[in-house]
């Protein structure tokens, strides 16, 4: 059963009926541009053809009230108690036990998208919402932008909101960062809500400006390879938050608003002016930002075989300057090196994971089972391998 059959059978069993419409959004793959995002910089990311779907039916009452194939259990929350709920210090609700983390999303969703137009909660009626995915859970996907993508699209139908796809955005941004308290940028809302068939996102995380930019990975017979570690990571807690700490500090102590506004020229002052771990954080955005403006220019000047050096220096940055990957990642990325790919980098916030690797379409298969090889060698639990293509964004199916 694919994953919108899922979420119509899901409302169908929890109302009686059928849903008066199914919206998805899909998870998101980024090329390159590793926490950038947060620090007003540059990414390039990509949608990918694994969604999230949302069956929505119609209530009569003031209730929203959600459920998911990840827990059946329906949670429900009454429109009127949105504000109460989710306003105030980031992820309260979460952390008290309140709302469950899973329910923040689409529920976050709402209360956001109610703020953000202005809409008075008496204005709108009560939905059921039933959510089903096959974006892979901690692979590093962003399977919450896509979560958040497809409610905030059958939200802005309903609702008669009408959001445009930077609003939807900046919406599921809001929810992930307020309701559920995950310090996330913007670049997983964009991607999702922005996708076209084979081309990414190049998108300036300060002034929002998108472009969409030609892969050619159809044109040149290259698929995009996801090695997923199974090493788990939680975006909330630890070391994603000590990073964005050491990026704060960093832009502080050299006197600019964001590290955005630092260039690969003013490295050898931060040297002499940053401890040595502030240092580095620094460098590797600093020259990650960089790697994606290079990429966006080899691109579109000589194709996407010419990027392969760019994938492997931004993975060495995040390795050895932002301290993100784990073993099981640098041996997904030098594996698929050494069985032919044309680049790989891990991706996603780190700390577990997956890596991606791009190589042609007839050697997957190899580069796959080299990497299973190697994995088992180093006694480390087999990863999941499978491809990703560069698709359409968020969306109304039915």
């Amino acid at each position: 059963m694919t994953a919108q059959h899922e979420a119509i059978e899901l409302l169908r069993s929890l109302t009686g009926g059928d849903p008066v419409g199914v919206w998805s959004a899909p998870g998101r793959a980024n090329l390159i541009g590793e926490h950038t995002d947060y620090n007003e910089g540059f990414v390039l990311p990509f949608a990918i053809e694994h969604r999230t779907y949302a069956a929505v039916g119609m209530r009569g009452d003031r209730i929203l009230r959600v459920v998911s194939t990840l827990d059946r259990a329906p949670f429900e929350l009454s429109i009127d108690a949105l504000a109460a709920t989710f306003d105030g210090a980031a992820g309260h609700a979460v952390q008290s036990g309140s709302v469950p983390e899973w329910a923040a999303y689409p529920l976050g969703v709402a209360w956001a998208a109610l703020a953000a137009t202005g809409r008075s909660a008496s204005d709108v009626g009560g939905l059921d919402i039933a959510l089903a995915s096959d974006v892979p859970v901690g692979a590093g996907l962003s399977s919450s932008a896509a979560i958040e993508g497809a409610t905030a699209s059958a939200l802005s139908d309903l609702w008669e909101l009408g959001l445009d796809g930077l609003s939807i955005a900046k919406i599921g941004r809001t929810a992930e960062n307020e309701a559920v308290g995950a310090p996330t940028g913007i670049m997983d809302q964009v991607s999702s809500t922005l996708g076209r068939p084979d081309a990414a996102t190049f998108l300036d995380c300060r002034t929002l400006a998108t472009e969409s930019v030609d892969l050619g990975f159809a044109r040149e017979g290259l698929a995009l390879l996801v090695i997923d570690t199974q090493v788990t990571h939680a975006h909330s807690t630890g070391g994603y938050r000590e990073r964005r700490a050491s990026c704060e500090k960093g832009a502080a102590d050299m006197g600019v608003p964001s590290l955005r506004d630092l260039s690969v020229d003013d490295l050898a002052r931060a040297e002499e002016t940053l401890d040595e771990v502030t240092f580095r954080r620094v460098r590797h955005i600093v020259t990650e930002n960089q790697r994606v403006l290079d990429t966006v220019a080899t691109l579109r000047s000589a194709g996407p075989r010419a990027i392969g050096d760019l994938l492997v220096a931004s993975h060495a940055s995040m390795r050895d300057d932002f301290e993100i990957s784990v073993p099981e990642l640098d041996t997904a990325v030098e594996a698929a090196l050494a069985a032919g790919a044309i680049g790989a980098r891990m991706t996603g916030g780190g700390f577990g994971g997956a890596a991606i690797a791009l190589v042609d379409a007839d050697r997957v298969d190899v580069v796959a089972e080299a990497a299973r090889a190697v994995f088992a060698e180093r006694g480390f639990r087999a990863p999941h391998t499978f491809t990703v293509t560069p698709s359409e964004g968020a969306r109304r199916d039915a």
